[in-house]
């Protein structure tokens, strides 16, 4: 009988040593149901598959934080942002929880909520990373969307879609209450940054993509090289010894496979090929953080429960879970 290797992390002192932050968040965008999306994830029974059939030993608070004591009570649009210092306040208020795990050498599980939370939950990693290793991580950025819209560029004003900009420096903070927070030390750079599974992309963000010089992988490829050639040419391009943050957002499979999503979008990944994506970055060991955002409960009720199996699935299959 072959069995699958055992995953020898590069960057954890323990493998089975994880951190879990749930985030009940949903003002970085519009639609209201994806802050229900974390205890939705953990009633699946989540948590209790990372435990008993993956052997981890899971920190988790036992709360979905709202964030609401951090929440000022006006928040008028700014350079077109919706929002801004709600969501700033937010983000930076996680990225002290993610970097408090992080900083012991876990891995780190962010459960959302919209994409926006990915600032804080990378800033947060980002920055123990360098402290506790010297490192810079990689960012793999699996999503339907490129979400690096700068607030000048934005259609919406949804900061959900401008995260990866606020991260890379793209995207400037007004002041500490509207992203200043975000030191260098929080930033990722352009160069370690990698998108699979693109297909509705802003204009201005093909620009910013063009300019930058920012690896990404649109559905096209996919259907031209296969999800394997694709993930591994995702994988050779940020380095074999790089610390990862995977943030996959859900929208990223094809409505078929997650229709419960604030922004689907048809044409995209299946679930087997998202699995793949999970796998892959597993194999490597190098594995460091996950995000898992944008499951919305409240939306496509009967596809509810799919969706919900659905990310599941890929959260399982980042940290270690084999077919065989």
């Amino acid at each position: 009988m072959t069995h699958a290797p055992t995953i020898q992390p590069k960057f954890l002192p323990r493998r089975d040593d994880l951190g879990v932050v749930a985030v009940g968040f949903s003002n970085g965008q519009r639609k209201s149901g994806v802050d229900a999306a974390p205890m939705a994830l953990i009633e699946a029974g989540l948590l209790d598959q990372l435990r008993d059939e993956l052997d981890f030993k899971v920190t988790y608070d036992g709360q979905v934080h709202s964030y609401t004591d951090v929440i000022p009570k006006e928040d008028p649009d700014h350079r077109n942002m919706k929002m801004p210092r709600t969501v700033s306040a937010v983000t930076r208020k996680l990225s002290e929880q993610v970097y408090e795990h992080a900083s012991k050498g876990r891995c780190v599980l962010t459960l959302g909520g919209d994409h926006s939370i990915a600032i804080g939950s990378i800033a947060g990693v980002a920055k123990a990373t360098r402290e506790r290793i010297g490192r810079e991580i990689a960012v793999i950025w699996v999503d339907a969307h490129a979400d690096i819209n700068t607030p000048e560029t934005s259609d919406s004003g949804n900061i959900h879609g401008m995260p990866v900009a606020f991260l890379t420096g793209l995207a400037k903070g007004d002041n500490e209450e509207m992203f200043g927070w975000i030191k260098d030390d929080q930033k990722i750079s352009v160069t370690k940054l990698v998108y699979i599974g693109l297909r509705d992309i802003d204009i201005g963000e093909k620009k910013i993509l063009r300019e930058n010089g920012i690896k990404a992988f649109s559905m096209r490829d996919v259907d031209k090289y296969g999800i394997g050639k694709v993930t591994d040419m995702a994988l050779g391009w940020i380095g074999s010894d790089t610390p990862i943050h995977l943030s996959f957002d859900i929208d990223s499979l094809d409505p078929q496979w997650a229709p419960s999503t604030g922004t689907p979008v048809r044409g995209g990944l299946t679930l087997r090929e998202g699995d793949y994506i999970a796998e892959s970055v597993a194999e490597t060991g190098n594995l460091v953080a996950m995000d898992l955002v944008e499951v919305n409960p409240s939306l496509e009720a009967h596809g509810a429960s799919e969706t919900v199996r659905a990310g599941c699935s890929i959260v399982r299959c980042a940290l270690g879970d084999t077919l065989l």
